[in-house]
């Protein structure tokens, strides 16, 4: 039989509340609402309509911020970058299940529309943890 311990264990997995509760939290940083109480409700709302819907719920991210990331990968735009870069850059936005052979894997050269498709997937996937089950 299992403890306790293991049974609020396997209810926070089986819900996904880590993964909301770390995705809230970093809004709450990011943003730095004046009201965070409101901000929360707010948020929460937002993740009850994507369970009704199917839209993608809250997340930190948009396209203005993944063109930022890679900005910052490209200095010399030359519009594309390295499989490393790009699973580097995935794993810094949060997405831990990454497509490791993305278009241009084979010659080290990831462009951006690839990135930026594989991003936002990945960012819907890690928002639908959300969805109750």
């Amino acid at each position: 039989m299992a403890t306790r311990e293991q049974q609020a264990a396997d209810y926070l997995e089986k819900h996904k509340i880590r993964e909301l509760m770390e995705n809230l939290i970093s809004m709450l940083f990011y943003y730095r609402p004046e009201n965070p109480r409101e901000f929360l409700i707010e948020q929460l709302k937002l993740v009850k309509l994507s369970q009704q819907t199917g839209v993608t719920g809250p997340n930190l991210f948009d396209d203005s911020n993944l063109d930022a990331v890679l900005g910052i990968l490209d200095p010399t735009n030359q519009k594309y970058i390295t499989f490393a870069q790009y699973k580097q850059a995935l794993i810094t936005l949060g997405i831990k299940d990454i497509n490791e052979c993305p278009d241009g894997v084979n010659e080290d050269r990831i462009s951006y529309e690839t990135f930026k498709t594989e991003a936002v997937q990945g960012l819907q996937r890690y928002s639908s943890t959300y969805v109750q089950q």
